[in-house]
């Protein structure tokens, strides 16, 4: 039995197709691959992730994506415009906050982020098909594998998997980075970026930063080994210890 899994991809579709690839290399073309969602923003191709991802499910591939939260922003934004997330801190609006990577995703969509506020919507509600929307507002927020909990930022310790609430399963860093508890499963998750995968004991990060210029990471989960997939082939991830505050 095995599991690949994919970082937060964040609109860089070459690099997304290059993990495939290093998947299909490895595992064949009907791998089961689970990607732990942050599709878009920042990067230059948003729309073409997004799509690239609808397709191979379309198509019957053993593709899981499961929500991050930056793939709540853009459905939010058409179907609430003044709509803030309630995890953000600085309480920005995603149109508005410089980090999050709105203009980005709305030009890979033909929209100029530089328009009106009000006719930038308007051009958004057209560009972008609702299928686009539909899809990322109905992604699952986690996927249970035999192996491990795919979750995109993590979960609470200590509450159980149906009882954990989005807002965690999404966000959450404090609490979750930095706790020896057992979960059960191994969790793999991203959303907090660091350097390349990491293995921790209990969880596992495949956040390694593409959002920020550096390779998508693609691991390999089996039932007694975990490894990083390069081009060169696997690289094993022994357990680290975890991160201090």
């Amino acid at each position: 039995m095995r599991l690949y899994v994919i970082g937060d991809v964040h609109g860089h579709l070459d690099q997304l197709k290059a993990a495939h690839d290093r998947i299909f290399r490895d595992g064949g073309q009907d791998a089961v691959i689970a990607h732990v969602g942050d599709l878009i923003d920042r990067g230059p191709d948003s729309r073409g992730v997004v799509d690239h991802l609808m397709t191979g499910q379309a198509q019957g591939r053993p593709w899981i994506v499961t929500r991050g939260n930056h793939d709540r922003f853009l459905p939010q934004y058409l179907s609430q415009p003044d709509w803030v997330d309630p995890g953000l801190s600085s309480r920005l609006h995603w149109t508005l906050h410089s980090g999050l990577g709105a203009p980005e995703t709305l030009r890979s969509y033909g929209v100029d982020p530089a328009l009106p506020p009000d006719r930038m919507l308007a051009e958004a509600k057209r560009a972008v098909p609702a299928a686009h929307a539909a899809f990322l507002a109905s992604l699952p927020l986690y996927f249970l594998h035999p192996l491990a909990l795919v979750v995109h930022a993590g979960v609470r310790p200590g509450v159980d998997l149906q009882d954990q609430a989005e807002e965690d399963l999404v966000w959450i860093r404090q609490g979750f980075l930095n706790s020896p508890v057992d979960h059960g499963p191994l969790v793999v998750h991203g959303h907090t970026a660091i350097q390349t995968a990491t293995h921790y004991g209990n969880r596992l990060n495949v956040d390694g930063g593409a959002a920020y210029g550096r390779p998508l990471c693609a691991a390999i989960v089996e039932r007694d080994a975990v490894h990083l997939l390069t081009d060169d082939g696997r690289v094993p991830l022994e357990p680290q210890d975890l991160p201090c505050d």
